[in-house]
């Protein structure tokens, strides 16, 4: 299976909303970066929003990927090409955050040298109109991490 990495102007939502379950939150971010997607087969099967947030500074605003393309390295590479345009950008630091549910994404981006450097206490419940559960838990807190590039 050879998967490709685009950068595109036309975002596939089904996907987008996969990493982010709120349209507002997605609207409010998807057109002050870069959308890239990872197409396997001539499908989009994952989603990559890198934007700048501070200078010098990126974030991985957004990463999904097709739950029926999991587990095949499709994240891991569209983690490295958020890393590699990010340095080609002039970025020196990069941003990632995700549910304190999402045991397997918060393992993945350690792997990348990610650390922890925020919680922010009850974001979800504050923030999303529905409760987001993830493996039978109720996803509360936001975990922010950040890697020197």
């Amino acid at each position: 299976m050879e998967t490709e990495i685009l950068k595109t102007d036309t975002p596939p939502w089904e996907l987008l909303l996969l990493g982010d379950e709120s349209p507002e939150s997605v609207a409010d971010y998807i057109d002050r970066g870069d959308c890239y997607v990872a197409v396997t087969d001539g499908r989009a099967v994952g989603v990559c929003v890198v934007i700048r947030t501070h200078p010098f500074t990126a974030e991985i605003a957004n990463l999904a990927v097709d739950p029926a393309y999991q587990r095949r390295g499709i994240a891991t590479d569209l983690i490295f090409h958020a890393l590699r345009r990010a340095r080609e950008a002039g970025h020196r630091r990069i941003e990632i955050a995700t549910g304190d549910t999402s045991h397997g994404p918060l393992r993945l981006y350690r792997s990348f040298g990610f650390e922890p450097v925020e919680v922010e206490r009850d974001y979800f419940p504050k923030y999303y109109p529905a409760p987001i559960v993830e493996a039978g838990e109720e996803c509360r807190d936001l975990v922010r991490l950040r890697m020197e590039l």
